[in-house]
């Protein structure tokens, strides 16, 4: 049996409308974050990493924590190098406030999206996540349109990164570690 003839779910018009609620969705309930984009300063061509990376932009953007009960993860562990905070989390963005905002900047590797590697600070609890997955399928298609970026982050580890992007508390790090 054909899907109904009454609805149709792939017009401009309502994914327009769809896109706007999720925007005023994450505008509502979410939080304001830093996203920071990486600048590639050392990278290796065989392993295709980079040993020295630079931030020295910072853009706030509203973000939707999607973990209600806390962050995911290991937490705090005790390992042969000392306790480690392997805190992750997930955050939720718009597709289209994330284009208005960022998509601009040219240090960003793949200009349409979030980038793995790319940080993103909380002020809410004071932390810096670095972005490890970026996931644009979920949900999935729902009215024939992917409107948000699902990212999954987990802590940052700073390792000898150049810091400089005008706000204090990030910027704080670097002479901090």
């Amino acid at each position: 049996m054909p899907t109904n003839v009454y609805f149709d779910t792939g017009t401009q018009s309502e994914q327009d409308l769809y896109e706007a609620i999720i925007v005023e969705q994450i505008r509502i309930q979410g939080q304001e974050v830093y996203y920071l984009p990486r600048t590639l300063v050392k990278e290796d061509s065989l392993f295709y990493e980079d040993t020295l990376s630079k931030f020295d932009d910072a853009y706030m953007i509203e973000m939707y924590f999607e973990n209600t009960e806390g962050f995911a993860g290991d937490k705090e562990i005790m390992s042969h190098f000392g306790l480690q905070n392997q805190e992750e989390a997930v955050f939720i963005v718009s597709q289209k406030r994330f284009e208005d905002m960022i998509s601009l900047d040219a240090n960003l590797q793949v200009k349409t999206r979030p980038n793995e590697g790319d940080l993103i600070y909380f002020p809410m609890v004071d932390k810096i996540f670095e972005i490890s997955f970026v996931d644009n399928d979920e949900p999935f298609y729902q009215i024939g349109n992917l409107p948000v970026y699902r990212l999954s982050t987990r802590t940052f580890q700073y390792s000898s990164e150049d810091m400089d992007t005008g706000i204090t508390e990030i910027d704080a790090i670097e002479t901090q570690h």
